[in-house]
């Protein structure tokens, strides 16, 4: 972590499927929840964006939020587009999908002095670490628990990484 007068900078993590309503809020939750109960919450800062502007403002999928719910997790994020800002405020951007990063990449080649590093979700997932978070949007509830589960797995992975390489 980067030190400015002695503190300790928070790591800065954004999130980002195709609509910031599904996967990347998923993950949010996920990881805040996961940071707090390690003890982690003063070292990071998340959010979650989406590519496109379909769902700006919105709260996230209603099976989004029950998933969450279910495991006693709280998110009052609203839906939000990705901008070139965010490629010099966070310092990890992960994609839900090949697409998705297609998308962030594009934008990222408009950054004069981007600091985020880009990477797929799953990098960090033991058993998938190459595949995409598939897109709960037109499946039932057991799809959000799967995107759950996934998500939790790859975040757990890179709580894993960042302290293995402090």
């Amino acid at each position: 972590m980067a030190c400015e007068k002695g503190l300790k900078m928070k790591i800065k993590i954004l999130f980002v499927c195709l609509g910031n309503i599904c996967r990347s809020t998923m993950a949010e939750g996920v990881f805040r929840d996961l940071i707090e109960k390690k003890g982690l919450s003063h070292q990071f800062d998340c959010d979650s964006a989406g590519t496109a502007n379909y769902h700006i403002g919105s709260r996230a999928d209603r099976r989004t939020l029950k998933v969450l719910a279910d495991k006693g997790i709280s998110l009052p994020h609203l839906g939000r587009q990705i901008s070139t800002s965010d490629f010099e405020q966070f310092d990890y951007i992960f994609a839900m999908d090949k697409n998705n990063l297609l998308d962030i990449n594009l934008l990222y080649s408009e950054v004069s002095n981007p600091k985020a590093k880009v990477m797929m979700m799953r990098q960090f997932d033991s058993t998938q670490s190459h595949a995409d978070v598939p897109d709960p949007y037109y499946g039932e509830m057991r799809d959000f628990v799967e995107v759950h589960d996934i998500v939790k797995e790859a975040i757990e992975g890179f709580i894993a990484h960042l302290n293995a390489n402090r």
